[in-house]
């Protein structure tokens, strides 16, 4: 392995690594645009000019390959001087939309000339103007002034998503970033394009204008969208500004983890923030369809369970518990109903979504985010249809539905056979549904964006994932209404606290053995990788 010096620090990286690649890893920012570790190197933009000793002049670092002995200077004056005649190259046509810019705040234009640049423009001509503000598909507008041909887009749609909407047309001083001919940029994963550009030429048509975004916090968490389970990180406003309706969630950002998403995320994953501050969200407890307390809410539901077991034995409760849990909640939901009430039809294997689409990227046929987990600490054979055809029999006498959105088609027949055939139906969910609408008893829980927890992806990868936002209206999270529920039926249940909660499920599981919320850390980790590992069911 080469060693290699920069700026007086030595450091030894393999083979075939680039000098910024190593600068990187000691910790040492080199500017860039069109490097992005995720897509093919370009080297064009020659911001990220060092200076190596030996070397006639200056030298690119994103696409110059350490060799053993190597010595690098990244702060020399050379290195300085040009880089502010490459700002200022980048900026001689780039207009003065600043203020106006959805891009302010997090432009690498602005960055970069605050940190590298500050020089006394030579440049006097008019600026040269190209197209502004083109909607160049669903989710994306195109600013072509904006652009500074990093081709970070273009190589992303050839080499990623292999769609090729986007190409350079022109030479030189008229060179521009337009859509090709006949394309529409609309593939499924076209908002990364907006990530990817450094400066304000790609926005996203959903956040534009919403907030600037500064007043946005970032906290890290998982996408629910499919079972791949996309590292994200939700940005919230605090400010509750009007321009997004009072919302607090603004948006989902790709969150690099090479180990499950790389650098990307698909559109429908992106905007699947909306569903969590929906209009439709189960805000307050309903019993009988009227809104009530959380006391004489739990209290119904203690009454409907003690009832249907003294009556007709733990074999008459069947529950339905999708994959879309975390891991704890799973575990929660196995102390209280198989543990402790003894229920013999507790079913996390539910229909597929027909919605599901598969590709050789990243979306998953499995829009359940949490199935692998679910099998792992449930690991029941007994299907929703099972029971939802065991209570059409009469077996079941009341049944419980707990958890977040569920393919509901395939069910909407079950459910309406069951009319008058069930003593009780109670809703744990976190939005109004058919379930909700027919349910004696609805609880209201909170999303995934409102707890702390950890899902399993489809590959056997626990990741973490923050409480974003408070939650929603009156809703509670899963773990506290269960330990509520034990508590009322005398019932040892599960911790409320999503950590302590965790730290038993892996005291008791084989899969989870040894993990905690520590090791896991922001990227997570895959118990299939251990040499102890349990063989995948």
């Amino acid at each position: 392995m080469p060693k290699i010096t920069i700026d007086g620090r030595e450091i030894e990286v393999a083979a075939g690594s680039t000098i910024i690649q190593a600068a990187e890893k000691l910790g040492i920012f080199i500017p860039h645009y069109c490097y992005h570790p995720g897509l093919p190197i370009a080297g064009s933009c020659r911001m990220c000019l060092v200076e190596v000793e030996k070397a006639p002049k200056l030298q690119i670092a994103c696409y110059t390959f350490v060799t053993d002995g190597m010595v690098v200077h990244t702060t020399t004056e050379p290195v300085k001087t040009a880089r502010q005649a490459i700002l200022e190259f980048l900026l001689a046509n780039h207009p003065l939309d600043c203020p106006v810019c959805d891009q302010a705040g997090e432009c690498k234009l602005q960055e970069f000339y605050m940190q590298f640049g500050r020089y006394d423009s030579t440049f006097l001509e008019d600026k040269l103007k190209k197209h502004k503000a083109i909607p160049v598909g669903p989710h994306i507008i195109l600013d072509s002034e904006r652009c500074i041909l990093c081709s970070r887009c273009t190589r992303f749609v050839d080499e990623i998503t292999h769609t090729h909407e986007l190409s350079i047309f022109n030479r030189g001083h008229w060179a521009e970033l337009l859509p090709t001919e006949g394309k529409v940029v609309d593939n499924p994963y076209s908002g990364c394009l907006a990530d990817v550009c450094p400066v304000g030429a790609l926005t996203d048509r959903d956040f534009r204008f919403k907030v600037r975004v500064w007043y946005l916090s970032k906290t890290n968490s998982v996408c629910h969208g499919c079972a791949r389970g996309c590292s994200i990180e939700i940005h919230t406003n605090r400010r509750r500004t009007h321009h997004n309706d009072g919302k607090l969630i603004a948006r989902y950002k790709p969150r690099p983890n090479l180990d499950v998403n790389g650098y990307w995320m698909c559109d429908a994953g992106r905007y699947s923030y909306k569903a969590i501050e929906a209009d439709d969200r189960l805000r307050e407890p309903l019993v009988a369809g009227m809104p009530a307390t959380w006391t004489a809410a739990l209290a119904s539901a203690d009454e409907a369970i003690n009832r249907t077991v003294a009556a007709h034995g733990a074999g008459a409760v069947g529950i339905i518990a999708p994959p879309t849990l975390s891991n704890e909640e799973y575990w929660a939901v196995k102390r209280l109903f198989r543990d402790g009430i003894k229920a013999e039809k507790l079913a996390h294997r539910c229909p597929p979504d027909p919605r599901g689409v598969e590709d050789n990227l990243l979306r998953k046929a499995d829009l359940y985010p949490n199935s692998f987990g679910a099998e792992r600490i449930l690991g029941s054979a007994v299907t929703s249809d099972a029971v939802l055809e065991a209570a059409a029999k009469g077996t079941v006498k009341l049944l419980i539905v707990i958890g977040g959105e569920f393919v509901m088609g395939p069910h909407e027949a079950g459910f309406a056979a069951l009319a008058g055939k069930l003593d009780g139906l109670i809703a744990i969910r976190t939005h109004r549904s058919m379930v909700t609408d027919r349910a004696g008893i609805a609880l209201p829980m909170s999303t995934f964006a409102e707890t702390d927890g950890t899902v399993t992806n489809f590959a056997g990868h626990v990741q973490r994932y923050w409480a974003a936002i408070e939650p929603v209206g009156q809703s509670r999270p899963l773990l506290e209404i269960l330990a509520e529920l034990g508590a009322r039926l005398e019932i040892a249940a599960a911790p409320r606290v999503a950590e302590a909660c965790f730290n038993e499920l892996a005291a008791q599981n084989d899969y989870f053995h040894g993990l905690t919320y520590k090791a896991l850390g922001r990227t997570g980790l895959n118990p299939s990788a251990r040499k102890d590992a349990v063989p995948a069911a």
